[in-house]
């Protein structure tokens, strides 16, 4: 495989199919990685700092007190952490 082409599983969740990364969709490249990364981000609630977990296309999923507790919670949630500073 070369670096324009990239993985994904069929409908089925069976065979890999290889796609051409210049035939993507727009609506193909935001569903990237939506079930394997989670980013975090600082916010204000109630005046209190807290850090939001969003997954990668922006779907709000989780709050947290504290940056480790929200890492540690994607971790847990088998996903890849990202910090958005």
């Amino acid at each position: 495989m070369d670096a324009n082409n990239i993985e994904r599983p069929d409908e089925q969740g069976a065979t890999p199919v290889v796609m051409d990364i210049h035939d993507i969709s727009p609506q193909q490249l935001a569903m990237l990685g939506v079930q394997q990364i989670a980013y975090v981000k600082p916010v204000v609630v109630n005046g209190t700092t807290a850090y939001a977990i969003h997954a990668a296309d922006g779907t709000p999923m989780a709050i947290a007190g504290e940056r480790d507790a929200a890492l540690a919670a994607i971790v847990q949630h088998e996903m890849a952490p990202a910090l958005v500073h």
